[in-house]
Parts: structure tokens; sequence; C-alpha cells
């Protein structure tokens, strides 16, 4: 299985990100990943414009997918978005790369664009590795696959 297999796999289990919203893994990597979304009316707002959470929900999506890749299991400390322009299209990506990757902490900024490339916001987040100062099992360790050590 590919690396990109394993994440989808192993991020099924947010129901919230993949079944609620329709949010796919396209790519991921070490420090990265890219998440779109195919918009549609459960997306919109009252003004019929993408609703801000759905931004949101997808740039955490994608934090969550680069922040986990071959690292401990992370959670999400602070965030933070500024929303830029309206989203054209159909279509919604977020690229999140990583900016620092400390022992206990990383940092992470997430772009979100839709499919003209128009930069519709950007995200930044500060997560916590919940495991970090355990040590890993040397079965874990030996572990080829990147999410599969936390299964």
């Amino acid at each position: 299985m590919t690396d990109l297999e394993y994440a989808r796999k192993y991020f099924e289990g947010d129901r919230y990100a993949v079944s609620t919203t329709g949010a796919v893994i396209d790519e991921v990597g070490k420090g990265m990943s890219l998440i779109s979304l195919k918009l549609d009316d459960r997306h919109k707002n009252a003004l019929g414009h993408v609703m801000g959470g759905v931004y949101a929900a997808v740039a955490d999506f994608a934090f969550a997918v680069a922040s986990q890749y071959d690292e401990y299991p992370t959670v999400t400390l602070s965030s933070s978005i500024n929303y830029l322009a309206p989203v054209k299209g159909d279509c919604l990506f977020a690229r999140c790369s990583c900016l620092r990757n400390g022992r206990t902490a990383c940092f992470y900024e997430a772009v979100i664009t839709d499919g003209d490339g128009t930069l519709c916001a950007k995200a930044s987040f500060a997560g916590y590795k919940i495991k970090a100062s355990a040590k890993v099992p040397e079965e874990a360790a030996a572990e080829p696959d990147p999410y599969r050590r936390w299964l």
C-alpha cells in the first residue's frame, strides 16, 4: 500500500472531515498534505457563499494529515484563519506544510485555494504531540508504514 492509501485508510475514522464534508486526501508526505473538497449546497451559508467553517474544516483536516505523517499523534493547541476571498467554482483545496517541527510541539500553515488557484484563506496551527515523551515500541519503530504504527 502507498503512503496515500495508508493515510486515507487511517483517516477514514475522521467522520466529520471525510463523511460529512466530503474532504479527500490527495497528497501526503513528510510535513505536508493536500486536501480537496468538491463543494455542493451543503457547504453554503444563507447568502449562498461557502461557509467559513468549511474553509476551517478543510484546513484543520489538512493539518491533521500533515502533522501525523510519520509522527506521534498530534492535537491542535491553537489555530487561526484569515479569510481572503470567496471561493469561485465548485472545488476547494488546502495545502498544509510544516513551518517548524519540535520534540513536543509543531507549527504548520495551510493555504486554501479554489479551483482557479485564487488564494481564499490562510490558516496557522500549533500542535502538541501527545506521546512525544513516550518511547516507541521496537515493533512499531520497525514498522515502515507512517500511520500504521499508531493504529
